[in-house]
């Protein structure tokens, strides 16, 4: 077995990606089911939190890799009514991270895992962003490419916008009581050149859309008679997880521009 497993990745815990920020949500001296642990890039900072974890993985190959960071291993397929039956406890929280876009039945697998949730305890889920602004450009562009990773990974099946995700909360009996998002300007994704290849005007468009930089979302939800109160994830604000206005900076990289011009201009003069 070689050191790391394919899908292994390091997870910085300051950092503004969906994984730290899902680590910084379990927090510490937590019981804590992973779902979907793969070979353990979010388990080894849930251990390192001193969370005591349980983890659920169906790959076989990332088992071995996975059960060095965590106190029990149980493969089963989220895709199968019975996997909650596996369990015989309750957990004070429960990780599915980037998990729900890959299921048949996401909504069935939320209630799922609300039946093993601890008094007070929280799901601390995160998903891909369908609106953000570089796969509205794909549509427009009437190219939606599938790729290895990212917001169109191949291996996802279900999308969502921040609606849907209420929704799926509400029929499961849910309700989101924190909520983040991990921003990203469309230039600096896997989709820059289907934004740059964009009209002027179609981009200045799409980049005054409220939620147009939110790449992912990070939630924690409890059941409905939980005692912390509902958020509403269309009341969030981009600008709070670093959304600046995309038009801004096309004004300040045009102004840049123009300076440079003026300059090389005015050395060319005096030559």
């Amino acid at each position: 077995m070689s050191d790391r497993h394919l899908y292994d990745y390091d997870v910085d815990p300051t950092s503004d990606t969906a994984p730290a920020r899902v680590c910084r949500m379990v927090g510490s001296g937590k019981k804590v089911l992973e779902i979907g642990a793969g070979p353990g890039s979010i388990t080894r900072v849930l251990r390192q939190q001193r969370n005591e974890i349980t983890a659920l993985e169906l790959d076989e190959t990332a088992i071995p890799y996975l059960e060095k960071h965590c106190d029990r291993v149980i493969p089963a397929n989220l895709n199968d009514a019975d996997w909650p039956a596996r369990f015989d406890g309750r957990f004070d929280a429960i990780v599915a991270a980037d998990v729900l876009e890959h299921l048949t039945d996401p909504w069935a697998t939320l209630e799922r895992m609300k039946s093993l949730l601890a008094p007070g305890g929280a799901l601390i889920l995160s998903v891909p962003h369908a609106s953000h602004a570089c796969i509205l450009a794909c549509l427009l562009h009437e190219d939606v490419e599938y790729r290895d990773w990212g917001l169109l990974d191949r291996t996802h099946i279900r999308f969502f916008g921040l609606k849907n995700l209420a929704d799926m909360f509400a029929r499961a009996g849910l309700k989101a009581v924190r909520g983040e998002f991990v921003v990203r300007d469309p230039r600096v994704t896997e989709f820059k050149d289907k934004w740059e290849a964009l009209s002027e005007e179609a981009r200045s468009f799409l980049g005054r859309q409220r939620f147009a930089q939110v790449y992912q979302v990070v939630v924690a939800a409890a059941p409905l008679d939980d005692a912390r109160p509902a958020i509403d994830l269309m009341q969030l604000d981009p600008a709070d997880f670093g959304a600046q206005p995309l038009e801004a900076k096309w004004q300040e990289s045009l102004s840049t521009g123009m300076n440079a011009l003026r300059s090389l201009a005015s050395r060319v003069a005096k030559r």
